[in-house]
């Protein structure tokens, strides 16, 4: 049987991230975001609900979203579901949580449409680079229409 583990999610952080590290020095943070949905009711009005999920990020990603992350500030998260569980020490009831393990962060402009300053792109170890300079965008940018063929040339 096949199993598949993955969470995408866009939002905005609802506090700052709280950086920790465990005995061994690997940087653990702790963060929220606040995922938006909207949507026109039967009667076509505007609906709106929130979503608060818990993330946690490891190693690299950790230290640089204590370094330039703060509450308001949009994220993309990828990664996977964990559930946490404990004992509750004033109930003594068994008690869990889900929250997200991430394995890539980008971070976004917040969600007042601001850029928030240069940042770096993306998640994991090659994201330890510094912030640009220039303020040249990174990545490819689409090619010119007249690069693309006749729809008869796609081999599908």
């Amino acid at each position: 049987m096949a199993n598949l583990n993955k969470v995408m999610l866009i939002g905005n952080l609802t506090r700052d991230p709280e950086l920790r590290y465990t005995p061994k020095g690997t940087a653990v943070a702790d963060i929220a975001l606040a995922i938006n949905r909207v949507w026109n009711n039967e009667q076509n009005q505007r609906q709106e609900e929130t979503t608060f999920v818990d993330i946690t990020l490891w190693g690299r990603q950790a230290e640089l979203a204590q370094q330039y992350l703060t509450k308001g500030r949009g994220a993309y998260i990828e990664g996977r579901l964990q559930m946490d569980t404990w004992d509750d020490k004033q109930t003594g009831q068994k008690r869990s949580k889900l929250k997200v393990v991430a394995e890539s962060l980008q971070f976004l402009p917040d969600g007042k449409g601001g850029s928030g300053g240069q940042i770096p792109q993306g998640g994991g170890q090659q994201s330890s680079r510094p912030p640009q300079q220039g303020g040249r965008p990174q990545g490819a940018s689409a090619a010119p229409p007249e690069d693309y063929g006749d729809e008869d040339d796609i081999p599908f």
